[in-house]
């Protein structure tokens, strides 16, 4: 008989346990994380637009046609500057107007040339960079702000707690100290986000930076061959 109550007493438990248990879900969490919830998702979003505009433009920068060089050398050797200056022209891309730039200097010294065409390069790569140190900033600064909220949610639970007197229980509690994990694990996670989608642009920037390289020193070679 004991025993038979004490099953159903354990079963009662366990079913009232089931009722009153409540699944969390991220939305749920990211609530509870107060404004600075708010600020982070501003901050993700931010991340997420700068890093697809940017990769998109890179992905263009990249995109060389293998052809445009062998036929600015045909026009060259053939010369038919306007020729090669309407390639030029019409390859809307960052070698099109470095290349186009040197031709446009022919006849001045080799070292003048040299330098229009990397000043008109590192022009290319700049505009290529703009907006991707605002991702470093913010895989830098989105773990701060957490912290932020780590300490804002610590003093609403201290502040609640000696508002409560004698009548502290952890709901009263709860809310506080929920904003003061959850703004934690949200500003990690979008600064862990955010330092991988800046490597990969960095990555990026620097597969279009050594072809610009590459073909400045193919154009000047060129340049030097009617001398040799």
């Amino acid at each position: 008989m004991l025993t038979s109550i004490l099953l159903q007493a354990n079963a009662l438990a366990e079913q009232t346990v089931q009722a009153t248990t409540k699944h969390l879900d991220i939305f749920s969490l990211a609530v509870k994380g107060g404004w600075i919830m708010a600020v982070l998702a501003i901050l993700s979003l931010g991340v997420i637009y700068i890093f697809v505009e940017r990769y998109l433009a890179l992905n263009k920068a990249l995109k060389e046609d293998t052809s445009f060089m062998n036929n600015v050398k045909n026009c060259i050797h053939n010369n038919d500057l306007q020729g090669a200056k309407n390639l030029c022209a019409a390859n809307d891309s960052p070698i099109g107007r470095m290349i186009g730039k040197g031709l446009s200097r022919l006849g001045r010294p080799l070292n003048d040339i040299n330098q229009a065409v990397e000043n008109v390069g590192k022009m290319e790569v700049a505009k290529l960079e703009s907006g991707v140190s605002m991702v470093a900033t913010i895989s830098n600064l989105a773990p701060s702000i957490g912290f932020l909220g780590t300490v804002t949610g610590m003093v609403k639970a201290f502040f609640d707690m000696a508002n409560a007197g004698n009548n502290i229980d952890i709901q009263l509690l709860s809310s506080g100290i929920y904003e003061a994990m959850v703004t934690t694990v949200g500003g990690l996670i979008v600064g862990l986000i955010a330092s991988f989608l800046y490597s990969i642009l960095v990555g990026r920037i620097n597969k279009v930076v050594f072809i610009l390289e590459s073909r400045t020193m193919e154009f000047m070679d060129l340049l030097h061959e009617p001398a040799a």
